[in-house]
C-alpha cells in the first residue's frame, strides 16, 4: 500500500515573529533611502554559535561622479548572538540604495554599521563585490567582531 504524501504543519505567529510585519505581508514596498528602511528581527531559535548566510547578485547604487549604475553582489555572514536578521526586510533594505548615489566602501560599511545596531551579532561580514566600472572591479569587506579579513 502507498503511502499518501505528507501534508506539511501549518505553523501559527507565535511571540517570536508577531512583531514581523513584512514577512507574509504581500509586495515590498520600494524605498527611496535606506534610513526609510527598518531591518526587522527575530529571537535566534538556538544559543549555540551558527553562521547565517545571506548574498544577493541584484544590488544595485549609483556612482556619486558619474551618476552610472553600479551592480555588485553583496554577501552578508554572521554569527547571532541573541537576534537574528529576518530576509524580507533585509531584502527591502538593500534595494533601498537602487536610487543612491554612494561610494562601494561607504555603501558596505553603512550596511555592517547597520546589522550591528539592529541585531548585536557576536560576528559578522559584508562583502561587496562591485562589478568593473573602467576595467576595475572593487570588492569591499567589512567586519565587526575581531575576526581578521583573509
Amino acid at each position: 500500500m502507498a503511502k499518501s504524501p505528507r501534508t506539511p504543519k501549518k505553523v501559527s505567529k507565535t511571540a517570536a515573529s508577531d512583531r514581523l510585519t513584512l514577512l507574509g505581508g504581500g509586495p515590498l514596498q520600494q524605498l527611496s533611502s535606506p534610513d526609510e528602511a527598518v531591518l526587522e528581527t527575530f529571537p535566534s531559535p538556538s544559543s549555540r554559535e551558527y553562521e547565517v548566510v545571506f548574498s544577493t547578485k541584484e544590488f544595485t547604487s549609483h556612482c556619486p561622479v558619474t551618476g552610472q549604475p553600479d551592480f555588485a553582489e553583496i554577501t552578508i555572514r554572521y554569527t547571532p548572538s541573541r537576534r537574528c536578521l529576518e530576509s524580507k526586510a533585509l531584502k527591502q533594505y538593500l534595494g533601498s540604495y537602487r536610487n543612491q548615489a554612494v561610494f562601494a566602501e561607504a555603501i558596505t560599511n553603512r550596511i555592517l554599521d547597520d546589522i550591528v545596531a539592529a541585531i548585536s551579532p557576536r560576528h559578522a561580514v559584508v562583502i561587496g563585490d562591485f562589478a568593473p566600472r573602467g576595467g576595475i572591479a572593487i570588492r569591499v569587506e567589512a567586519v565587526h567582531g575581531g575576526k581578521k579579513i583573509r
